[in-house]
């Protein structure tokens, strides 16, 4: 069966989307949009996965949990897993990762965690728009050891991609590569290559969705087909 999956979205809890963007509203777009499987991916953390995970399964959308970390070397590599609870003990590593350096959100954005109702739960103190203390390769590794899917992003653009920041990217393991331009005018080993909407606002969501066909709904069976290559994206 076929599906339409988006891995790569922004909620208001990074400091750089919309306020707009909370798991409820994401959530609701995405069903305007006919997205079956929709992933949540804020700047180093995982606090909103909570609220996401009750909005997507009260609307039907199957829930991918997990961050959009950003290494030491300023690079964006978007990190997967397969249920919530892996998701959140993650998440509080990567920000026990990150300087201590407090946001400012007049300057940076507001950071906040909501519940499904919206309602604030709290704000990430330290700014989550720093790199993170973990190298790109190590935190390929690491990812894959907490069974997720691991996926360097955006490698075509100028900027906090493998290769702006890297001068190349790397041969590693990788899950898939993201690229907003297909073809990817960049060396990718063979490796899968998608694309996402990396949606901050809620009229960016679904403008990179794509079309995965799975045999069962399941966070390992969309692994295996994005290595399969079971996906078009058109």
């Amino acid at each position: 069966m076929n599906y339409r999956i988006d891995l790569h979205n922004h909620s208001c809890l990074s400091p750089c989307g919309s306020l707009d963007m909370s798991p409820s509203a994401m959530v609701s777009q995405a069903l305007k949009l006919g997205i079956d499987i929709l992933a949540i991916t804020d700047h180093n953390t995982c606090r909103n996965t909570p609220a996401f995970d009750r909005c997507c399964r009260d609307a039907g959308i199957f829930p991918v949990f997990g961050a959009e970390v950003t290494t030491e070397e300023e690079v964006h590599v978007v990190c997967l897993f397969p249920d919530l609870k892996t998701s959140t003990s993650f998440g509080r590593f990567i920000e026990s990762l990150l300087p201590d350096t407090p946001n400012v959100p007049d300057v940076l954005g507001d950071q906040v965690y909501v519940d499904h109702n919206e309602n604030i739960l709290g704000e990430v103190e330290k700014s989550l728009l720093q790199s993170s203390n973990i190298p790109f390769d190590r935190l390929i590794d690491e990812v894959l050891s907490w069974n997720g899917m691991v996926i360097p992003a955006h490698i075509d653009r100028p900027s906090f991609s493998a290769v702006s920041q890297l001068g190349f990217l790397p041969d590693l393991p990788y899950t898939a590569v993201e690229s907003v331009h297909i073809p990817c005018p960049y060396e990718t080993y063979d490796k899968p290559v998608i694309r996402n909407s990396d949606a901050h606002y809620l009229q960016d969501m679904g403008k990179r969705s794509w079309s995965i066909s799975l045999e069962e709904l399941t966070f390992t069976e969309i692994s295996k087909a994005i290595s399969r290559r079971l996906y078009s994206l058109s």
